[in-house]
């Protein structure tokens, strides 16, 4: 059985991944920083996809030594890793001269050193695979600057970097890598916003593209995934 590693994946995007996944009889591995919804979502998943195993982690992926711990563990059940999903971000609106101070550095540690050193993590784990792909979830914001964009953006941007340099350095051991670079996509964090669902783009959206870039021949690589709303970003 195929396994995929998808971080930040109790809600959103991270979640239709990883159901996305599970309905094509992958086995997974998720993190979240919230035991108790860790515990509900594996439960529930045990229930749909019985044939899965499902490993769960415990993480803030902002602590280097809660990132390791997570990777020892998946190293500990999977033989191998077909594919790694970097999705955990965080998002916080601000301008960079009135961000409190730390905001980047935060948001840094998240948003771009997790995806940077998971990756370093299971990378002989995806060596061992047959058809490694390696997405990293980025966003809109790392195409062009916007109004209360701060630090998130600048994250962002980092993480389209990072992506660009991993594909050239994998392509030869035939590891692909994919930025996805999705607009406004609906979650809890956008219920009360006052902005109608239908605005927004669905999480299986995402999942829907990722599935498609996976799936290609393996002569074929989709290296960024840029997708927004139909009426265009928000």
């Amino acid at each position: 059985m195929k396994t995929a590693v998808i971080t930040g994946a109790t809600q959103g995007i991270g979640k239709a991944i990883a159901e996305k996944f599970l309905k094509n009889d992958f086995s997974i591995a998720v993190c979240a920083r919230t035991a108790t919804h860790l515990s509900l979502l594996k439960k529930e998943w045990q229930q749909k996809f019985p044939q899965a195993q499902i490993i769960t982690g415990k993480a803030d992926l902002s602590s280097k030594k809660e990132l390791i711990a997570f990777a020892e563990k998946i190293k500990e059940h999977f033989d191998n890793v077909d594919v790694l999903v970097n999705n955990a971000g965080l998002f916080f609106p601000g301008k960079l001269m009135e961000e409190p101070d730390g905001h980047l550095e935060k948001l840094m540690e998240v948003n771009l050193y997790s995806a940077y050193r998971l990756t370093r993590q299971l990378l002989p784990s995806l060596q061992k695979s047959k058809n490694a792909h390696i997405f990293n979830i980025s966003s809109v914001a790392a195409l062009r600057a916007y109004e209360n964009g701060g630090a998130y953006s600048i994250t962002k941007y980092a993480l389209l970097g990072f992506s660009d340099n991993l594909r050239m350095e994998l392509m030869d051991e035939n590891i692909k890598v994919t930025t996805v670079m999705p607009g406004a996509t609906w979650s809890r964090s956008w219920e009360n916003s006052g902005i109608e669902k239908s605005r927004l783009m669905l999480p299986e959206d995402i999942a829907d593209a990722i599935w498609s870039a996976y799936t290609l021949s393996p002569n074929a690589n989709v290296e960024h995934i840029v997708i927004r709303p139909l009426k265009g970003d928000i």
